[in-house]
């Protein structure tokens, strides 16, 4: 099963996302967002740029 992004509002009424993987675990919490198209954004920006992004320790 493939992972998913989950939308949703918090408790302070900002947008946020979180990336699960294809057993349920959570894997990425986003920052919260003042509209649901910015967290759209960003979830869109994760696609995008995750996929290539470089491994480095910190």
């Amino acid at each position: 099963m493939a992972g998913k992004f989950e939308l949703y509002t918090d408790k302070s009424g900002e947008y946020r996302f979180r990336l699960k993987a294809g057993n349920g675990e959570v894997i990425a919490i986003s920052e919260g967002y003042s509209s649901k198209s910015a967290a759209l954004n960003g979830i869109d920006s994760v696609r995008r740029n995750a996929a290539d992004a470089e491994v480095v320790e910190a």
